[in-house]
């Protein structure tokens, strides 16, 4: 999800995307994730998502959370041209590389949402803008959701993936958050581990048990949850 830019050799095409993805999450893999997800966004996200109103999930990949949010419309936007074959019937489909979010007009969401993503944009600064777009997009009192590796917790694994470029910890997304005028409004440091990847049970039992268990979250966690309010 990242600004188009033909020339940049960094920034792999649409189909490059797409295979990189294929490979990373074979059909097996996602059906177990989406198992996963469906806990996650029942007993933890979804709480905070007014199901009235407009959920934007930016870098929506294979859609696994939006696709089991209820809210009244649901938006999935990726920079992967197969992004609507993995979208549920319902969920509007935008196929944007550029972090600005043009195609997201202003004040168009309650909730934006953004999962393991930032870390994948080309630099700091174009995190800076994606968020300053996310701001742009959410309504007065909406409010910014955000799962995020952190190094700080995981620095031996952040970069087994190919595509991670952006170091960012809890305390840089802080940061970053309140300088492009948002309020965190919740902070959980160690909440998810660190990929989807984990060898820990992906049984839906399994996964509200752990949601439910802090001590665990502080064990076993390498992602943090921010939960921010746009400011002003």
């Amino acid at each position: 999800m990242r600004t188009p830019q033909a020339e940049d050799p960094r920034i792999p095409d649409g189909e490059l995307l797409a295979e990189l993805y294929r490979r990373r999450f074979p059909p097996a893999e996602l059906a177990r994730m989406r198992a996963v997800w469906r806990v996650l966004v029942d007993d933890f996200f979804g709480p905070r998502i007014p199901e009235r109103g407009t959920v934007v999930d930016v870098g929506a990949g294979p859609c696994l959370f939006i696709n089991e949010v209820k809210a009244a419309r649901r938006i999935a936007v990726d920079a992967n041209p197969t992004l609507a074959e993995s979208a549920a019937p319902g969920v509007e489909t935008v196929v944007d590389g550029d972090v600005d979010l043009p195609s997201i007009p202003d004040g168009t969401a309650d909730t934006v949402f953004m999962s393991n993503f930032l870390e994948h944009l080309a630099s700091p600064a174009e995190v800076l803008r994606v968020l300053s777009a996310a701001r742009r997009i959410l309504r007065p009192g909406g409010e910014l959701l955000v799962l995020q590796p952190n190094f700080r917790l995981v620095p031996h694994r952040y970069f087994d993936f190919v595509d991670h470029v952006v170091v960012l910890t809890d305390r840089s997304l802080v940061e970053a958050l309140e300088a492009t005028g948002f309020t965190v409004r919740e902070l959980r440091v160690r909440f998810l581990p660190f990929t989807s990847k984990s060898r820990l049970p992906k049984w839906p039992w399994a996964v509200a048990l752990y949601l439910r268990l802090r001590p665990l979250q502080w064990l076993l966690g390498g992602q943090t949850f921010v939960r921010a309010r746009r400011a002003g």
